[in-house]
């Protein structure tokens, strides 16, 4: 039973083909400017298969005798990365306001790290299959989700004095068209201002200067700040 104990070389190529695949799913949410890309899922995907490389064969590197009384159960590791790759997806989740971001992303590192799994065991073809597929979900399926292309969203910070009312602005944004989806408040009682987050969504026919113009347009606007909504 010596060769049992060798190493086999091919367990390298098991956790070589599961960082690849993982990085694959890495590299499409990497793409569309998501916060866990290219390196994340595929460092997510790399440990998955070297748990379950180790889960696989570290029996084998013990030395034990026939006469041992030991007893190993091999999947115990495997339960442990499933259950802690729910802690890792749980993080990529953020709520804003109203609405939930992030939950597609989480879904990716769970699904990188059943890959690495797959492919640490030495399950090539369904590793394979299941990349396959998730890039299948993540890109071509984004079209038939219920989604309004023509609609924009953005996300605007601002800062207004004490004369300013946000009803104002919300019920100017409304007359325009546009939908404020969140609103946060940061009030500053030394300097009397207020900081305010809103989450816009308005059709693709209003320009996005003209938006702008409506809200600098009102009473005691001190800053406006632009960003692209996730």
């Amino acid at each position: 039973m010596e060769h049992l104990y060798a190493f086999d070389w091919t367990l390298l190529i098991r956790i070589g083909v599961g960082s690849l695949l993982g990085a694959v799913i890495g590299y499409e949410r990497d793409r569309h400017g998501r916060p866990a890309g290219l390196r994340t899922h595929m460092i997510v995907a790399l440990a998955a298969a070297t748990f379950m490389v180790i889960s696989t064969r570290f029996v084998y590197l013990q030395h034990y005798g026939k006469d041992d009384l030991v007893e190993v159960d091999a999947s115990r590791i495997a339960a442990s990365i499933v259950t802690g790759m729910g802690f890792l997806a749980g993080g990529a989740i953020m709520r804003t306001g109203i609405s939930v971001q992030g939950l597609t992303t989480a879904a990716a590192l769970w699904l990188v790290g059943a890959i690495g799994m797959a492919a640490g065991a030495g399950m090539f073809v369904i590793a394979v299959f299941v990349t396959v597929v998730g890039v299948v979900a993540l890109t071509f399926l984004r079209r038939f989700e219920d989604k309004d292309d023509r609609t924009t969203r953005r996300r605007v910070f601002l800062v207004l004095g004490a004369d300013a009312s946000i009803s104002e602005i919300s019920t100017k944004l409304t007359d325009i068209g546009a939908t404020v989806a969140a609103v946060e408040y940061d009030r500053h009682v030394a300097d009397k201002t207020l900081a305010v987050t809103l989450d816009i969504r308005f059709p693709h026919t209003i320009r996005i200067d003209r938006l702008l113009e409506e809200i600098e347009a009102q009473r005691d606007v001190r800053r406006v700040k632009l960003e692209q909504a996730l």
